[in-house]
This record gives C-alpha cells, sequence and structure tokens, in this order.
C-alpha cells in the first residue's frame, strides 16, 4: 500500500507557489542532484529515465471537500540530459489547453450519465441534447409496463425506514434487471410503484409487445428469488402485482416553468395503472390489456384468458387476462 506521502499529489502540494497556480514538481532521476523520493520516480529510474516532471492543473471549483480540485499530469524522458528548457516550456503551455478539453469532454459524459440515471436512457440523451421546452411532446407508440407493491401502506408502517428502502431498491432492482436487455425505458419510481415503457413502430410491434411479457416472467421469477432469499433472512417481502398495456402515448417535457417532468401521459397511462388494480382482486401478479394480448404474433406464446368479473367496479376496463407463459420446463402462471 502506498501512503499519502508517497505520492506524487503529496509533493506537489508541497511545490505549490500560491493557490491558484498550477502546482509543478520536477525531479533528476539521475547524476549528482537525482532526487527518488517516492515510488514512482524510483520505478522510472530503474526504467531508465533520467528526468521527471509532474504538474497539477486547476480547473472547476476548488472547495474544502477537494482543495486540490484538477487534472494531473506527468512526464519521463530518458533523453541522458533531461527535459531541456524549451520541453518544459512547451508542456507549460500546452497543458491549460489540454486540462480543459479533458475536464470538458469529462463533464460531458458525467451530466449524460447522471440524467441517464435520473431520467432514463432516452429521456436523458433528449434533454441532454437540448430537449427542454415545457409542453415539447411527441406522439408514440408503446408498450406500457406499471409495477405496484400489494398492501404498502400497512407493510411501511410496520417496517423501520431504512429496512423499506432497502427492500424497495431491491425490488426496483430485480424488476429493472429484466428490462434492461430488453429495450425498455424505466420512466419514473412512483413511491411503490414504477412505470416503463418499449416504445415501438408498426413493423416492430408483436416482437415488442413479446418483449414487454418476456420481460414481466423474467421479473417475477426474480421477485420469488428475492422474497426467498429475503424470508431466509427474516426480512420484510413484498409481492409485486405487474399490469401491461399497449397504446398511444404523449411523451416529452410537462410541468412547470422551474421544474419539468420527462415522462408518458394520456388514457393508455391510465388504463395501464386501473388493470394494476385489478391484480389483487382476481388474484394474479400479472394482468395483461386485450389489446396487448391481441398484437402478439407468437403463436407458441398461451394467454390465458378470465372473463371479466361483474365485481371489478371499473367499467372502463373491458377485459384483462392472467398471464401464463409457455416455457420448455412447464409453464409458468402469473
Amino acid at each position: 500500500m502506498i501512503r499519502t506521502c508517497e505520492t506524487a499529489l503529496w509533493h506537489l502540494r508541497g511545490a505549490a507557489p500560491g493557490p491558484d497556480m498550477p502546482l509543478r514538481l520536477r525531479r533528476r532521476l539521475i547524476g549528482e542532484g537525482a532526487q527518488r523520493d517516492f515510488p514512482v520516480v524510483e520505478q522510472l529510474a530503474m526504467a531508465g529515465a533520467t528526468d521527471y516532471v509532474a504538474e497539477l492543473i486547476p480547473v472547476g471549483m476548488a472547495s474544502e471537500a477537494f482543495p486540490d480540485s484538477g487534472i494531473g499530469f506527468s512526464f519521463a524522458t530518458d533523453h541522458i540530459e533531461g527535459f531541456g528548457e524549451n520541453d518544459l516550456k512547451l508542456i507549460q503551455a500546452v497543458l491549460p489547453t489540454v486540462a480543459l478539453a479533458i475536464m470538458s469532454d469529462a463533464e460531458h459524459t458525467i451530466a449524460a450519465e447522471l440524467l441517464a440515471t435520473y431520467l432514463g436512457a432516452d429521456a436523458g440523451r433528449r434533454v441532454h441534447a437540448g430537449v427542454v421546452e415545457r409542453g415539447s411532446v411527441e406522439s408514440i407508440r408503446a408498450v406500457l409496463w406499471y409495477a405496484d407493491i400489494r398492501g404498502f401502506t400497512p407493510l411501511a408502517d410496520a417496517t423501520p425506514g431504512p429496512v423499506l428502502i432497502e427492500m424497495l431498491d431491491e425490488v426496483f432492482e430485480a424488476l429493472t434487471v429484466a428490462l434492461r436487455p430488453r429495450g425498455a425505458q424505466v420512466l419514473k419510481f412512483l413511491g411503490d410503484g414504477m412505470l416503463a415503457s418499449f416504445a415501438f413502430v408498426d413493423a416492430t410491434r408483436s416482437e415488442t409487445c413479446t418483449r414487454a411479457l418476456d420481460g414481466a416472467a423474467e421479473a417475477m421469477r426474480g421477485i420469488d428469488r428475492l422474497n426467498a432469499d429475503r424470508t431466509q433472512t427474516g426480512k420484510p417481502i413484498a409481492v409485486v402485482d405487474l399490469a401491461l398495456h399497449v397504446g398511444e402515448v404523449l411523451y416529452g417535457n410537462v410541468g412547470a416553468v422551474d421544474r419539468l417532468d420527462f415522462t408518458v401521459i394520456g388514457p393508455a397511462v391510465n388504463e395501464v395503472a386501473r388493470i394494476e388494480t385489478l391484480c389483487e382482486r382476481l388474484g394474479r401478479k400479472v394482468l395483461v390489456s386485450a389489446a396487448l394480448a391481441a398484437a402478439v404474433a407468437d403463436r407458441q406464446r398461451k394467454v390465458r384468458i378470465s372473463k371479466p368479473s361483474s365485481g371489478w367496479g371499473d367499467r372502463r376496463i373491458k377485459c384483462a387476462f392472467p398471464l401464463q407463459l409457455s416455457q420448455r420446463n412447464g409453464s409458468i402462471n402469473l
């Protein structure tokens, strides 16, 4: 393990001419004035280097947490006379511009990754590209994927906060891991719920619906495995209900002047949420809308139909189907 005092940065701090100036140091590695006072220069000398130069270029705003905010560079040469004055002048002249270019690229990457993390990959790309005008939406066709934890309110009342958050994180990860390889966009987490979408065009409609159903089956298997593991360790478990629907939605920026949300809105969003509420009444974990069931072209896939009951209490939903997917090793009733 290398101690702090054995790093180039530690020695650079001691060589600083001022708080806002570049930090520079130079070490001759051969001859009478050789100075090999930390491991890197010793290793370079053993490899044949004769001279070493390091510089930290300040970029961004220094803070108490990051007092040495900047980009570090180091150079070594095996020329018998080491670095010449012209070499050092060239290095010092070029580094500030190079540091700014590197920082600009790094900030662009960080911003893109943060937006993708908080908004989703597609929405993040759009916002990063400047699609930020309030009311700028487009009509898309998509499979909507809405999941919710059954009986969450009493569960939350009886569970300590940190334990509850841990459970939510694990449940959302178990659901999301089934979506990542299938091209879905997780649009938002709504307390104990999750809304995702699979956008498609006419040519990919059947394929996309099939991927959404496959994702539902994998997600429920993941939840079952998660609950089995949590039961063994005495942790609370979650029963997750999932509804899938297909329709046209508006996708884009909606909200107040100073607070926007990149989301989907439309009747199809309301319908998939209503379908999800039927899961508990029907004793099923996954329900599929009639529109999505009709869109699936794979005849090997079986969608077992459960006839509507007069006790549903929501006439806006014409029909929903419990999902049974045929598998090589049997069937999965959801």
